[in-house]
C-alpha cells in the first residue's frame, strides 16, 4: 500500500520525503490556505523535490469551470493528479479530463455508489472520507471494504485513495482491507514510525553498550 501525505506544507513533504517512505501527497484548498503562499508556488515545489503523484484540487463548481481549471493544473507538473469533487458536474468533467489523458482523484466520496461512478468515467484515484463518516456513526471502513470488493468483481482499474484519516488504527485497517492508498496528516505518518518499545529497547541497548570494554 502507497503511503500519502495529507499537506500543503513543504517543509513536512521533504522530511518524510527524505526518510524514503512518501509515495505522494494530497491536497485541498484548506491546506493551501493555512501555508500563505500561491497554490502553484507551493505545487511546483512539492513536484520539484521528486515527489510522483501530488493531487491538487480544483475550486469551480461547474462543469465547464473545472474543466478549465483541471486542465491549467495538469500542465503546471506531470506529476499532478486533478482533484475533482463527487457530484454530478464533477462526474461530467472527470469524464472528458479522463479522456484527454488527466489524471482525476474524485473527492469527497462517502458512499460506494459514489466509488462505483467515479470508475465509471475514468477516475484514476477516488477518495472515501472515512474519518468524517466516523464522525457521523457510520463505518468508514466498511465502506472501504465495499468499495475494493467491487472494484475487484469489475476489474476497475481506479485507485482506492483512503483520506480523512485520523489515527494509525485507520491505516492498519485500510491495508488489511486491500486499499491502495491511504493519505493522512504528518502528525500520523509519524506515529507509524514510533513504538514506545522500540525507544525503550533502543535506550536498554545503548546503555549495555556503555559497558562494553572500548581499546
Amino acid at each position: 500500500m502507497q503511503l500519502f501525505l495529507d499537506t500543503a506544507s513543504v517543509a513536512e513533504i521533504r522530511t518524510m520525503w527524505e526518510v524514503g517512505i512518501l509515495d505522494g501527497v494530497t491536497t485541498n484548498p484548506s491546506l493551501v490556505a493555512k501555508e500563505g503562499r500561491k497554490f502553484d508556488d507551493v505545487l511546483r515545489e512539492v513536484c520539484g523535490l521528486g515527489v510522483p503523484s501530488v493531487s491538487a484540487e480544483v475550486v469551480a463548481t461547474d462543469t465547464d469551470g473545472m474543466l478549465t481549471e483541471g486542465r491549467r493544473l495538469r500542465e503546471i507538473h506531470r506529476s499532478i493528479y486533478v482533484k475533482v469533487p463527487m457530484t454530478a458536474a464533477g462526474l461530467k468533467a472527470t469524464k472528458v479530463l479522463a479522456q484527454e489523458g488527466t489524471r482525476v482523484n474524485m473527492t469527497l466520496v462517502f458512499s460506494a455508489n459514489q466509488a462505483l461512478l467515479a470508475a465509471k468515467v475514468g477516475a484514476a484515484y477516488v477518495s472515501p472520507f472515512i474519518g468524517r463518516l466516523d464522525d457521523q456513526g457510520q463505518d468508514g471502513m466498511g465502506l472501504i471494504r465495499d468499495i475494493v470488493q467491487i472494484y475487484r468483481n469489475y476489474s476497475y482499474p481506479t485507485k482506492v485513495l483512503v483520506a480523512s484519516v485520523r489515527h494509525p488504527i485507520h491505516v492498519l485497517d485500510a491495508a488489511k482491507a486491500g486499499a491502495d492508498i491511504a493519505t493522512m496528516p504528518f502528525a500520523v505518518m509519524e506515529k507509524l514510525v514510533q513504538h514506545p518499545l522500540t525507544d525503550l529497547g533502543l535506550a536498554r541497548f545503548l546503555k549495555d553498550w556503555e559497558k562494553v570494554p572500548k581499546g
